[in-house]
Protein backbone atom coordinates (compact mmCIF):
# COMPACT_ATOMS: atom_id res chain seq x y z
CA UNK A 1 0.00 0.00 0.00
CA UNK A 2 1.48 3.84 -0.68
CA UNK A 3 1.16 6.40 1.49
CA UNK A 4 1.08 9.87 -0.19
CA UNK A 5 0.90 13.06 1.41
CA UNK A 6 0.49 16.94 0.36
CA UNK A 7 1.74 19.27 3.50
CA UNK A 8 0.66 22.56 2.26
CA UNK A 9 0.40 25.99 4.39
CA UNK A 10 -3.06 25.74 5.41
CA UNK A 11 -3.69 21.88 4.96
CA UNK A 12 -2.07 18.61 4.58
CA UNK A 13 -4.04 16.27 2.72
CA UNK A 14 -3.58 12.31 2.67
CA UNK A 15 -3.77 9.69 0.59
CA UNK A 16 -3.16 5.67 0.55
CA UNK A 17 -3.35 3.75 -2.78
CA UNK A 18 -4.17 0.07 -2.94
CA UNK A 19 -3.52 -2.04 -5.76
CA UNK A 20 -3.61 1.06 -8.31
CA UNK A 21 -6.50 2.80 -6.47
CA UNK A 22 -7.44 5.24 -4.22
CA UNK A 23 -8.67 3.57 -1.15
CA UNK A 24 -9.13 6.95 1.34
CA UNK A 25 -8.07 10.20 1.45
CA UNK A 26 -7.80 13.05 4.20
CA UNK A 27 -7.60 16.51 4.09
CA UNK A 28 -6.40 18.11 7.53
CA UNK A 29 -5.31 21.43 9.10
CA UNK A 30 -1.37 22.05 8.70
CA UNK A 31 0.50 22.10 11.54
CA UNK A 32 3.94 23.80 11.35
CA UNK A 33 4.99 22.33 15.07
CA UNK A 34 3.80 18.84 15.00
CA UNK A 35 6.54 16.52 15.97
CA UNK A 36 6.89 12.93 14.64
CA UNK A 37 5.24 11.31 17.65
CA UNK A 38 2.18 13.70 16.92
CA UNK A 39 1.86 12.28 13.59
CA UNK A 40 2.43 9.13 14.60
CA UNK A 41 -0.72 9.29 16.61
CA UNK A 42 -2.55 11.21 13.92
CA UNK A 43 -2.22 8.64 10.80
CA UNK A 44 -2.34 5.54 13.64
CA UNK A 45 -5.83 6.43 14.33
CA UNK A 46 -7.04 7.42 10.31
CA UNK A 47 -5.44 3.95 9.41
CA UNK A 48 -7.94 2.50 12.19
CA UNK A 49 -10.74 4.15 11.07
CA UNK A 50 -9.96 2.47 7.52
CA UNK A 51 -8.68 -0.46 8.63
CA UNK A 52 -5.11 -0.61 7.48
CA UNK A 53 -2.56 -1.81 9.37
CA UNK A 54 0.61 0.10 9.48
CA UNK A 55 2.64 -2.82 8.50
CA UNK A 56 0.96 -3.08 4.67
CA UNK A 57 2.84 0.31 4.35
CA UNK A 58 5.31 -0.61 1.55
CA UNK A 59 6.03 2.99 0.25
CA UNK A 60 5.87 6.72 0.62
CA UNK A 61 6.12 10.07 -1.44
CA UNK A 62 5.39 13.22 0.17
CA UNK A 63 5.63 16.69 -1.80
CA UNK A 64 6.09 19.45 1.26
CA UNK A 65 5.81 23.91 1.24
CA UNK A 66 5.71 23.53 5.05
CA UNK A 67 9.42 23.01 6.14
CA UNK A 68 8.77 23.04 9.62
CA UNK A 69 7.41 19.66 9.46
CA UNK A 70 10.07 18.27 6.89
CA UNK A 71 11.92 16.69 9.45
CA UNK A 72 8.96 15.18 11.11
CA UNK A 73 7.60 13.89 7.90
CA UNK A 74 10.53 11.87 7.04
CA UNK A 75 11.49 10.55 10.37
CA UNK A 76 7.83 9.47 10.42
CA UNK A 77 7.99 7.40 7.08
CA UNK A 78 11.41 5.71 8.63
CA UNK A 79 10.58 4.78 12.10
CA UNK A 80 6.50 4.24 12.09
CA UNK A 81 6.46 2.60 8.26
CA UNK A 82 9.77 1.33 7.69
CA UNK A 83 10.17 2.58 4.22
CA UNK A 84 12.58 5.52 3.02
CA UNK A 85 10.16 8.30 1.52
CA UNK A 86 10.27 10.03 -1.72
CA UNK A 87 10.52 12.93 -0.77
CA UNK A 88 9.46 15.79 -4.07
CA UNK A 89 12.54 17.88 -4.39
CA UNK A 90 15.75 18.27 -6.62
CA UNK A 91 16.86 14.92 -7.76
CA UNK A 92 13.76 13.18 -8.21
CA UNK A 93 12.08 12.17 -11.56
CA UNK A 94 9.20 14.28 -12.26
CA UNK A 95 8.83 13.85 -16.07
CA UNK A 96 8.91 17.35 -16.26
CA UNK A 97 11.39 19.59 -18.25
CA UNK A 98 11.73 22.52 -16.06
CA UNK A 99 11.59 25.80 -18.57
CA UNK A 100 12.08 28.69 -16.09
CA UNK A 101 14.88 30.48 -14.77
CA UNK A 102 15.67 28.76 -11.21
CA UNK A 103 13.97 25.37 -10.93
CA UNK A 104 15.05 25.01 -7.48
CA UNK A 105 12.38 28.17 -6.59
CA UNK A 106 9.36 26.06 -8.14
CA UNK A 107 7.15 24.44 -5.12
CA UNK A 108 6.73 20.86 -4.91
CA UNK A 109 3.55 20.79 -5.09
CA UNK A 110 3.10 23.06 -8.34
CA UNK A 111 5.43 20.59 -9.83
CA UNK A 112 3.34 17.23 -7.98
CA UNK A 113 0.38 18.92 -9.82
CA UNK A 114 1.37 19.40 -13.16
CA UNK A 115 2.71 16.05 -13.35
CA UNK A 116 -1.20 15.06 -12.33
CA UNK A 117 -2.30 16.97 -14.54
CA UNK A 118 -0.37 15.47 -17.21
CA UNK A 119 -1.53 11.66 -16.09
CA UNK A 120 -4.89 12.58 -16.50
CA UNK A 121 -5.62 14.96 -19.24
CA UNK A 122 -4.21 16.10 -22.99
CA UNK A 123 -1.76 18.61 -22.81
CA UNK A 124 -0.85 22.22 -23.14
CA UNK A 125 -2.43 22.33 -19.65
CA UNK A 126 -3.06 25.43 -17.66
CA UNK A 127 -3.49 24.05 -13.57
CA UNK A 128 -4.84 26.03 -11.34
CA UNK A 129 -4.44 25.54 -7.38
CA UNK A 130 -7.04 27.38 -5.23
CA UNK A 131 -5.08 26.59 -1.97
CA UNK A 132 -3.85 29.47 0.32
CA UNK A 133 -1.75 31.39 -1.94
CA UNK A 134 -3.77 30.53 -6.22
CA UNK A 135 -0.84 29.27 -8.29
CA UNK A 136 -1.33 29.10 -11.85
CA UNK A 137 1.08 26.75 -13.84
CA UNK A 138 1.44 26.31 -17.40
CA UNK A 139 2.74 22.81 -19.31
CA UNK A 140 3.43 22.31 -23.17
CA UNK A 141 2.09 19.07 -24.94
CA UNK A 142 5.35 17.55 -24.78
CA UNK A 143 6.24 17.85 -20.84
CA UNK A 144 7.77 21.19 -20.43
CA UNK A 145 6.68 23.06 -17.22
CA UNK A 146 6.95 26.76 -18.66
CA UNK A 147 6.17 28.97 -15.39
CA UNK A 148 3.10 30.37 -14.42
CA UNK A 149 1.67 33.33 -11.99
CA UNK A 150 1.08 33.58 -8.14
CA UNK A 151 -2.01 35.54 -6.76
CA UNK A 152 -2.71 36.03 -3.32
CA UNK A 153 -5.81 33.24 -2.06
CA UNK A 154 -9.26 34.07 -1.60
CA UNK A 155 -8.89 33.05 2.23
CA UNK A 156 -5.98 35.58 2.82
CA UNK A 157 -8.28 38.66 1.03
CA UNK A 158 -10.95 37.61 2.83
CA UNK A 159 -8.74 37.84 6.41
CA UNK A 160 -7.10 40.69 5.57
CA UNK A 161 -10.44 42.93 4.77
CA UNK A 162 -11.88 41.69 8.22
CA UNK A 163 -8.33 42.56 9.44
CA UNK A 164 -7.55 46.04 8.18
CA UNK A 165 -10.81 47.68 7.69
CA UNK A 166 -12.18 47.88 11.45
CA UNK A 167 -15.96 48.42 9.90
CA UNK A 168 -15.89 44.74 7.37
CA UNK A 169 -17.44 41.98 9.21
CA UNK A 170 -15.87 38.32 8.51
CA UNK A 171 -18.20 36.49 6.25
CA UNK A 172 -18.38 33.21 4.83
CA UNK A 173 -16.98 32.63 1.23
CA UNK A 174 -20.26 32.43 -1.03
CA UNK A 175 -21.30 33.23 -3.84
CA UNK A 176 -24.71 35.48 -3.81
CA UNK A 177 -27.37 35.36 -6.55
CA UNK A 178 -26.65 38.64 -7.39
CA UNK A 179 -23.57 40.33 -8.39
CA UNK A 180 -25.00 43.71 -7.22
CA UNK A 181 -24.70 42.98 -3.39
CA UNK A 182 -27.66 44.56 -1.25
CA UNK A 183 -25.43 44.21 1.82
CA UNK A 184 -22.27 44.69 3.31
CA UNK A 185 -21.66 40.78 3.71
CA UNK A 186 -22.79 40.26 0.27
CA UNK A 187 -20.63 43.43 -1.11
CA UNK A 188 -17.83 41.30 0.19
CA UNK A 189 -18.96 37.72 -0.70
CA UNK A 190 -19.53 38.90 -4.61
CA UNK A 191 -15.57 40.18 -4.44
CA UNK A 192 -14.32 37.74 -2.95
CA UNK A 193 -16.12 35.45 -5.65
CA UNK A 194 -17.17 36.90 -8.71
CA UNK A 195 -14.54 39.26 -8.61
CA UNK A 196 -11.35 36.27 -8.23
CA UNK A 197 -13.38 34.48 -11.19
CA UNK A 198 -12.62 37.59 -13.09
CA UNK A 199 -9.51 37.61 -12.37
CA UNK A 200 -8.97 33.85 -12.58
CA UNK A 201 -10.01 34.03 -16.32
CA UNK A 202 -8.72 37.71 -17.16
CA UNK A 203 -4.83 35.98 -16.21
CA UNK A 204 -6.04 32.50 -18.29
CA UNK A 205 -6.99 34.55 -20.89
CA UNK A 206 -3.50 36.40 -21.17
CA UNK A 207 -1.74 33.59 -20.52
CA UNK A 208 -3.50 31.59 -23.77
CA UNK A 209 -2.59 34.13 -26.06
CA UNK A 210 1.02 33.94 -25.14
CA UNK A 211 0.79 30.46 -25.39
CA UNK A 212 -0.71 30.92 -28.72
CA UNK A 213 -3.02 27.97 -28.42
CA UNK A 214 -6.50 26.77 -26.89
CA UNK A 215 -4.70 25.17 -23.16
CA UNK A 216 -7.02 22.71 -20.99
CA UNK A 217 -7.72 24.28 -18.17
CA UNK A 218 -7.62 22.14 -14.53
CA UNK A 219 -8.45 23.54 -11.01
CA UNK A 220 -7.98 21.91 -8.03
CA UNK A 221 -7.84 22.94 -4.11
CA UNK A 222 -10.10 23.83 -1.43
CA UNK A 223 -12.20 26.92 -3.35
CA UNK A 224 -11.64 24.99 -6.82
CA UNK A 225 -15.66 24.24 -7.30
CA UNK A 226 -16.76 27.31 -5.98
CA UNK A 227 -14.98 29.90 -8.51
CA UNK A 228 -14.47 27.24 -11.37
CA UNK A 229 -19.10 27.45 -11.51
CA UNK A 230 -18.50 30.98 -11.82
CA UNK A 231 -15.87 30.93 -14.69
CA UNK A 232 -15.51 30.86 -18.27
CA UNK A 233 -12.17 29.15 -18.68
CA UNK A 234 -12.08 26.64 -16.38
CA UNK A 235 -12.64 23.10 -18.04
CA UNK A 236 -11.77 20.11 -15.28
CA UNK A 237 -12.01 20.29 -11.64
CA UNK A 238 -10.04 17.39 -10.17
CA UNK A 239 -9.70 17.79 -5.90
CA UNK A 240 -7.78 14.90 -5.67
CA UNK A 241 -4.89 16.11 -8.49
CA UNK A 242 -1.90 16.55 -5.83
CA UNK A 243 -2.64 12.75 -4.74
CA UNK A 244 -2.53 11.10 -8.29
CA UNK A 245 0.95 13.14 -9.01
CA UNK A 246 2.28 11.88 -5.96
CA UNK A 247 0.98 8.67 -7.02
CA UNK A 248 2.75 8.91 -10.45
CA UNK A 249 6.20 10.15 -9.18
CA UNK A 250 6.57 7.64 -6.68
CA UNK A 251 6.06 4.73 -9.47
CA UNK A 252 8.61 6.91 -12.02
CA UNK A 253 11.13 6.99 -8.88
CA UNK A 254 10.13 3.65 -6.94
CA UNK A 255 9.30 1.28 -10.23
CA UNK A 256 10.21 -2.18 -8.35
CA UNK A 257 8.19 -1.36 -4.93
CA UNK A 258 4.71 -2.14 -5.60
CA UNK A 259 2.07 1.23 -4.55
CA UNK A 260 -0.58 -1.33 -3.76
Amino acid sequence: MLLVIDAGNTHTVIGLYENGGLRAHWRLFTNHYRTEDELRILLSALFQQEGVPSSEIMGCCVSSVAPAIDAALLALSRDAFGVEPIMVGPGVETGLALEVDNPKEVGADRIVNAVGARTQYDGPLIIVDFGTAITFDIVSHRGEYQGGCIVPGIQIAADALFERCAKLPRVDIATPASVIGKDTVSHIQVGLTYGYAELVDGLLGRMAVEMGTSPTVVATGGYAGLIADITQRIVHVDRLLTLKGLKSIYERNAPAQAAG
